[in-house]
């Protein structure tokens, strides 16, 4: 027979044989239960000396209640909405922010960021959370704040430094200033570009052949002259070798580098976060040698189709395609 829970009656028969000083043992035995469900059903109502059969039927009531009651997220069509934009990488603030434009009216069909974190943190079951953690920017198996990653550059010679980047570069007001990086793949035997827009958050990512400086300076300069001239006004880099030919870079293309302190990556601060969303996709150890351009354009769009937050919850693609207009 399955499990059933205390009626009103056996709650009454524990009041009084507790008076009686039973034992736990001697009422289960009286009432036909296990002794373990009468010792939970005492300790957690006052204990042997404070139960009482009102206060213990009325807190069974209520915790019932709240048993009973759905969480937003068991509706299955927003759950189901909420889950395919999780696999699609999508962070919960940029979920909670698009159900609200798409179903300004309608309350159930939206949530908040934070419900959803606390559905997939505490609610969800061990199994289901692994699963939609692995979508999570960080797939970290609690919520928590991580420390910024460090980075380590080289120095380079005969640069112009980010303490002379203009104000219109810093305040973000003028679009056509990028940041750009390396990211390495295993071994350290490949590499992509990735190229992020200041204003818009546009994100390129670039195909290399090599991490030689040759390499990169062509395929930067490839990128870059694909685009028209009011867009491209400048390049912030990290002091990396690879971009040793900057000077022959910036007489091919136009476009002036100005090059970050030593180990400070908060100097180019969309740049390293963007690499931290495309890393989603291509993990530490990625052979990029073996990642073919189609698949890295494709996980360009992704990113480029995300609302964000900066953007007044536009896309990246959005906000690019009124500056090409």
């Amino acid at each position: 027979m399955g499990y059933t829970r205390l009626s009103l009656a056996e709650r009454e028969e524990i009041s009084r044989y507790l008076i009686l000083n039973r034992s736990f043992t001697d009422i289960a035995f009286q009432l036909g239960r296990h002794a373990s469900t009468i010792s939970r059903e005492i300790n957690a109502h006052g204990g042997r000396r404070y139960y009482r059969l009102c206060r213990a039927q009325a807190e069974a009531q209520r915790n019932a209640r709240r048993r009973q009651r759905r969480r937003k997220l068991d509706a299955p069509v927003l759950y189901q909405l909420v889950a395919d934009l999780i696999s699609l990488r999508w962070s919960p603030e940029q979920i909670a922010k698009q159900l609200a434009v798409l179903y300004p009216d309608d309350q159930t069909m939206q949530v908040s960021y934070e419900t959803i974190y606390r559905y997939v943190y505490v609610y969800a079951r061990p199994h289901l959370r692994k699963r939609v953690v692995a979508f999570l920017r960080r797939r970290h198996k609690h919520r928590r704040i991580k420390n910024k990653e460090k980075q380590k550059t080289s120095p380079i010679q005969d640069y112009i430094s980010i303490d002379q980047r203009p104000i219109e570069v810093n305040d973000r007001k003028i679009p056509g200033h990028w940041e750009g990086d390396l990211m390495v793949g295993a071994r350290n035997a490949s590499a992509i570009g990735t190229l992020v827009e200041r204003t818009t958050r546009y994100t390129i990512i670039v195909k290399l052949k090599g991490r030689d400086a040759v390499s990169v300076r062509v395929a930067f300069e490839e990128t870059f002259n694909s685009l028209p001239d009011d867009i491209k006004h400048s390049l912030t880099y990290d002091q990396g070798q690879e971009m040793a030919q900057h000077k022959e870079f910036t007489k091919n293309t136009n476009i002036t580098v100005y090059f970050a302190h030593p180990h400070s990556p908060w100097e180019r601060g969309t740049n390293e976060n963007t690499n931290g969303l495309i890393r989603d996709f291509l993990p530490k150890g990625t052979d990029f040698n073996k990642v073919p351009a189609a698949k890295l354009d494709y996980i360009a769009n992704l990113l480029n189709e995300r609302p964000r937050g900066v953007l007044n919850w536009s896309t990246p693609k959005e906000a690019f395609s009124k500056l090409l207009r």
